[in-house]
């Protein structure tokens, strides 16, 4: 029999949190070390700390990430930040221990538009060390690029590309709510976005790279972010929201070029949202449609999109890659090493 797949947990918040389960969950992988800078949580048990039945897991939280990264893991699995660049040092520093990675950060789930020199250094450091990483998720990553690009497998021929996520996030959690705005009067909301506070972090990574999978001729990615105003006290587990007051984003990018929009990406993600569904629409030969009522539940879906990307990522080409590269599939939890 094979070894087992070693992975570290880099980062240990509510979405870390939620992977670490699902890793615990297959029997390919063993969990061998878990990083996070939160005073609250360094020293404890991983299996404790995330909230598992069966804790405690014997795999101590350390903010010293070197040390962690020591322990030759195949696979490290990062969820820190949106941020690229506020996680490269994060990112370099795994692939010079030399484990693959798997991340979450949204920016870089396709960085060759938004941040090109620092997806050629990821790129080189990664082949250099002989090793693979990518970011990914449900949205960036599959919802509205991925999934698009996937069903485009039946056209002959594609003229432009739509796609529709409508999320209720009443009952997703705080840090979620708060990040768009829930219960700020909008003058506040818009002050936030100016300030570059709220937004869902991905789209203009999606329109890339659906336009470039599709061979769309977008010379212009552009992006607004209004507030969606709640017409009625919308009441969460974590906060209230009245009523005049915002309870979310409504976010549009639109990838132009040839002088008309080729590409149309529409987020709507707030708390009290009616009817929550994923919608996508390719114009083309022929034209296809397609709708996932309820939609793809967010931190589920990021979790499982994650971790059933390991054995992927780990067979991938050394190198910077990304969803739209990958092979997409399911990481049984009985699978054998």
């Amino acid at each position: 029999m094979k070894k087992k797949i070693r992975a570290i947990q880099y980062g240990v918040g509510p979405i870390g949190a939620s992977i670490a389960r699902l890793m615990r969950e297959k029997q390919a992988i063993e969990i061998c070390g878990a990083i996070d800078t939160d005073p609250a949580k360094v020293g404890r048990d991983l299996g404790e700390v995330v909230g598992a039945n069966d804790a405690p897991w014997g795999v101590k939280i350390s903010a010293d990430a070197s040390d962690v990264l020591e322990q030759a893991a195949d696979v490290v699995i990062h969820s820190t930040s949106s941020s690229l660049s506020k996680v490269m040092d994060q990112l370099l520093a795994c692939l010079k221990a030399e484990s693959c990675v798997v991340s979450t950060c949204e920016e870089l789930s396709y960085p060759y538009r938004t941040h090109p020199d620092l997806a050629a250094r990821l790129d080189a450091e990664a082949k250099d060390w002989g090793v693979a990483l990518v970011g990914t998720g449900v949205n960036p990553g599959f919802a509205m690029d991925k999934l698009v690009v996937t069903l485009a497998a039946v056209s002959q021929r594609i003229e432009h590309a739509k796609a529709l996520r409508i999320v209720d996030a009443s009952k997703r959690r705080l840090p979620l709510q708060k990040k768009i705005g829930a219960g700020m009067s909008v003058d506040e909301f818009r002050g936030q976005v100016a300030a570059g506070v709220i937004k869902h972090v991905g789209l203009p990574e999606s329109v890339a790279m659906v336009a470039d999978s599709l061979n769309l001729p977008v010379e212009q990615i552009t992006e607004t972010i209004e507030p969606v105003v709640a017409r009625e006290r919308v009441q969460t587990e974590f906060l209230t929201v009245e009523a005049g007051q915002a309870a979310g984003v409504h976010q549009i990018a639109r990838g132009l070029g040839a002088g008309k929009e080729l590409v149309y990406l529409e987020l709507q993600m707030y708390v009290g949202a009616k009817d929550p569904a994923d919608t996508i629409e390719l114009q083309g030969h022929p034209n296809i449609s397609l709708v996932i009522p309820g939609g793809s539940h967010g931190d589920i879906a990021t979790a499982s999109v994650v971790v059933n990307s390991i054995p992927v990522i780990l067979d991938a080409p050394a190198g910077l890659r990304t969803a739209r590269d990958l092979p997409i599939g399911f990481f049984s939890p009985n699978a054998k090493p």
